[in-house]
């Protein structure tokens, strides 16, 4: 599989990035989870993503478990997490209400614990899960810098941040962010037409794209548009030979310039295998188009 540079100078992460949102869901022992990481390492995909609210907080000690009993796995992949968010949770006592929270401490707190559940002494990326209304630039920096120079944390990022809450973060950092991880699927334009993957283009930072399959509904959702961009991926994937509507789907995230980065949510292996699969896909500029005036509801003006 092709590994490909965040931005200039900054992590190599796989096309295909492994999402751990539902550990807690499948129900894997640690064997299971180390198994896991090593068949996705013999697919290629080496990036893996979390998040310390995962699970109810609970996705990855779970998947430092696995890392314990397997420590050589740490120096092949690339671990991501993402912090900000607090949610009343038995495990969280002392989270009184939702709410976001950017503050220098949170941040560091959230950053320490996230090393010390997955047994591993630094993340490759740290992200903020959520534009805070509250946060002030100049705090996350210095948050961010201490995390850099103690070592803990290489690079960081964001999620679900419009362009211009990026370029503010940014504006107060000495290097670069490397990522803004964003929903976008076939399902979901807005990222194509806000600026989103236009600034990521511009700045030669490849985003990361959370529910890539639209978090199901590609499959699932009953509505006109739905069923309209069905019968687009499977006329597109009649073309390309018969690929599934879930290849033909990442295909297409896949074709947009900024090199968008999927990540991949399945508990099912076939899924997995299937997904990675995409990657072979040559989809035209023509088969893209369908897709998306699909999606949009309209033709092209």
């Amino acid at each position: 599989m092709q590994r490909i540079p965040v931005c200039h100078n900054g992590p190599i992460f796989s096309r295909f990035i492994y999402g751990w949102w539902r550990l807690a869901e499948w129900k894997m022992s640690a064997a299971d989870i180390q198994q896991r990481i090593e068949d996705c390492l013999s697919l290629g995909i080496t990036t893996h993503d979390h998040a310390d609210i995962y699970g109810d907080f609970a996705c990855e000690p779970l998947f430092g478990q696995a890392l314990k009993q397997a420590p050589h796995l740490r120096e092949k992949i690339e671990l991501v997490s993402k912090c900000g968010i607090q949610l009343v949770s038995d495990r969280r006592p002392q989270h009184k209400s939702k709410s976001y929270n950017t503050t220098k401490s949170h941040i560091i707190q959230s950053a320490e614990n996230s090393l010390k559940e997955m047994s591993t002494d630094y993340l490759d990326v740290l992200l903020i899960h959520r534009p805070d209304p509250l946060m002030c630039a100049d705090e996350v920096a210095e948050a961010f810098s201490e995390l850099n120079t103690s070592g803990k944390v290489k690079y960081f990022g964001v999620s679900n941040f419009t362009p211009r809450q990026f370029d503010l973060l940014q504006s107060r950092l000495a290097f670069p962010l490397v990522t803004n991880q964003v929903e976008v699927s076939v399902l979901h334009l807005p990222p194509l037409t806000d600026g989103t993957l236009d600034q990521a283009q511009q700045l030669g930072r490849c985003p990361m794209a959370w529910s890539s399959l639209a978090g199901g509904r590609l499959f699932s959702d009953t509505t006109t548009r739905a069923s309209h961009v069905r019968t687009a991926l499977e006329e597109v994937g009649n073309n390309l030979g018969g690929a599934h509507l879930d290849q033909v789907a990442l295909s297409w995230l896949l074709k947009h310039p900024a090199n968008i980065l999927p990540i991949i949510g399945s508990g099912s292996w076939e899924r997995i295998e299937s997904a990675v699969s995409s990657a072979k896909l040559q989809m035209s500029r023509e088969d893209w188009y369908q897709i998306y005036e699909a999606s949009a509801g309209q033709e092209l003006p």
